[in-house]
């Protein structure tokens, strides 16, 4: 067996084992879903540190780490109160507010502790601590809002699964499209195999799976196919976001613990920029 047909074995095998373990993780419970979300901050931001660290700098990991880990629990507890379906009491909201104040103190400490690390790179370091919790913990914290944003207030796993299958399929089209007809770079410099064609079918690959959705959902067609839209776009801005750094610490993969897939931002890296976008766009919709 030719060693291209192996990685290409392996890397459909870890591509199954993570498409099952997602599915899973979404539709156990909302716990398993925060687990799921949590692991991949966590190691995000590792691997955005670890190539901070590639390219001079010496980031707060854990202080990073712990930001982000508390934003992100923070975004379950008001996400699990926010649901129509909420089972949590009034004390909650006081463990929220607590962990909120926390934040706003440990963040501004990455300033403090910097003053007794003697490196020559004070300013690049605390920017790029910071830049791991918004980087990573932010936009993921955003994700427990769109199944509430989609599902008129309440938790649905499958409008969250639904936003997913919508990123994987403008990534399934993108690929196909590209590799049929793709003749014109979309941005040669940092992605040389990415193409307007491939840009162009991930597009209607992205929306014809929001159409998918609102069918199943019995959601409102212009919604999600607008929200598909989004997501499609910022999401391929997303892709180029971390092709960008891996450029530029001449790195080909963030991590290891996919194979064939490289790390979780590299997995994850359009979700990173399509929340954030997709949110916004949900609350206007919600507003109207």
């Amino acid at each position: 067996m030719s060693d291209k047909i192996r990685n290409l074995l392996i890397r459909a095998a870890s591509g199954v084992v993570l498409f099952g373990v997602v599915l899973g993780a979404i539709l156990w419970s909302k716990w398993s879903f925060a687990a799921l979300i949590m692991a991949i901050i966590v190691g995000g931001q590792i691997e955005f540190y670890r190539m901070a660290q590639k390219a001079g700098y010496w980031p707060q990991k854990i202080m990073g780490v712990a930001s982000g880990t508390l934003i992100f629990i923070v975004a379950f507890v008001l996400m699990w109160l926010l649901d129509k379906n909420s089972e949590l009491d009034s004390r909650y909201l006081m463990i929220t507010i607590g962990l909120v104040l926390y934040i706003i103190l440990l963040l501004p400490m990455m300033f403090i502790r910097e003053l007794f690390r003697k490196s020559a790179t004070p300013i690049a370091n605390i920017a790029t601590s910071l830049m791991g919790v918004i980087y990573v913990a932010m936009p993921l914290s955003l994700l427990l809002f769109i199944p509430l944003l989609l599902g008129n207030g309440e938790w649905k796993p499958w409008t969250l699964l639904f936003y997913i299958f919508i990123i994987w399929a403008n990534d399934v089209f993108a690929y196909l499209f590209g590799i049929s007809f793709g003749k014109h770079r979309l941005f040669e410099r940092i992605s040389p195999k990415k193409s307007w064609e491939g840009f162009v079918g991930g597009l209607i690959g992205a929306m014809a799976m929001g159409y998918v959705a609102a069918t199943i959902m019995g959601g409102d067609y212009i919604k999600w196919i607008g929200m598909a839209l989004i997501a499609a776009i910022t999401g391929v801005f997303g892709d180029l976001v971390e092709s960008l750094f891996k450029r530029s610490v001449d790195v080909k993969d963030s991590g290891q613990v996919l194979p064939g897939h490289g790390g979780w931002l590299d997995r994850f890296d359009a979700l990173l920029l399509s929340v954030p976008f997709a949110f916004i766009y949900l609350v206007i919709c919600a507003a109207r």
